[in-house]
């Protein structure tokens, strides 16, 4: 009996001990699905737009388009008052047939000597100047005539026939709105998950009950050092022209396989514009720690850095826990893998 007195005082006193631990609820550091979720606010672009202008200073001779028209690429737009270059294709036309002309005849008298090589040398700049000229004016007689440079769909009419127009003048505009490019801005922080083909949707005010889905095509180079965000850029299909340029749009970029380390939001200890746990050891001893996260969802935040999988962190009890000191860990929270 007296030898079991010692062993039986040292095993009450550990009890005291352990029953004076300050009680906390813990949870483990998981790896988990967790999709990427960002949401912004985007512009939408056609995927094309040019604004038609003529490239020579005329009258509009006639009109060959009707507003909001689907044209063809190469379709004839406007027609300009032409007299002039035709009549200078035909003068240009006129001096080359002499000067080739010319030329055959000293390529015959070459033959005989009669003409030497320096003349017929002459003669051959003289032809070749004379095709570059009829080119010229040929170049501006095709300038009379204005065509879309791609397919869409053209804009209002700023013109009418009888109109002086030069390059200044924006006759129309032209969208190729079969496919809107749609930029919008995302934290940095996301950055590093980032890369064309990521699945987007957007809804407009205007088709409150569709949904447009395309992907990210680009995502830009730099990131602004004010807003630290970056801009990223997705097409998304438009078949029924639905969507135009200038159009504000709520988009959702996502990435559904996507997993991250994850704790309960409950578990931080904010100080500052710093972040920190408190971590329970194999033998329940506390550390804390400083972290870093990332995204959030509701009830649970990525860790970016200063965690581990499988290392527990005190989710209630945080004001009693001290680092350095033992806990009571009553129970662990059970979360999905």
């Amino acid at each position: 009996m007296p030898r079991l007195l010692p062993a039986l005082l040292c095993l009450l006193s550990t009890q005291v001990y352990a029953a004076d631990d300050p009680a906390v609820i813990v949870a483990e550091a998981t790896i988990s699905a967790f999709p990427l979720t960002v949401e912004a606010l985007g512009n939408a672009r056609a995927n094309e737009s040019v604004e038609i202008r003529p490239q020579v200073v005329e009258q509009v001779a006639r009109i060959r388009f009707e507003e909001g028209q689907q044209v063809e690429a190469g379709a004839v737009l406007v027609e300009l008052e032409n007299t002039e270059a035709r009549a200078a294709v035909a003068a240009a036309r006129a001096t080359l047939v002499d000067s080739a002309s010319q030329l055959r005849r000293a390529q015959e008298l070459f033959e005989t000597r009669a003409v030497s090589a320096s003349e017929l040398e002459q003669l051959k700049a003289r032809r070749d100047a004379d095709r570059a000229l009829l080119d010229a004016a040929e170049s501006r007689l095709g300038d009379t005539v204005v065509r879309a440079p791609f397919s869409g769909r053209l804009g209002l009419r700023r013109i009418s026939p009888g109109s002086l127009v030069g390059p200044d003048t924006v006759v129309t505009t032209l969208d190729d709105t079969g496919i809107i490019k749609l930029d919008f801005d995302v934290p940095e922080i996301v950055l590093a998950r980032l890369a064309p083909g990521l699945r987007v949707t957007a809804r407009s005010a205007a088709w409150q009950d569709d949904v447009f889905e395309g992907e990210v095509t680009s995502v830009n180079t730099r990131v602004d050092p004010v807003s630290r965000t970056v801009t990223v850029r997705a097409r998304i299909p438009n078949p029924e022209f639905k969507l135009r340029p200038g159009m504000f749009l709520t988009v959702t970029l996502l990435k559904d396989d996507v997993t991250a380390l994850t704790i309960p939001e409950q578990a931080i200890t904010p100080e500052r514009s710093r972040q920190f746990v408190f971590v329970v050891g194999a033998d329940d001893i506390v550390e804390k720690r400083e972290i870093f996260t990332g995204r959030r969802r509701p009830g649970e935040v990525e860790v970016l850095d200063g965690l581990q999988a499988g290392e527990r962190v005190v989710t209630e009890g945080t004001q009693k826990a001290r680092p350095g000191n033992p806990v009571r860990v009553l129970q662990t929270l059970a979360r999905g893998q």
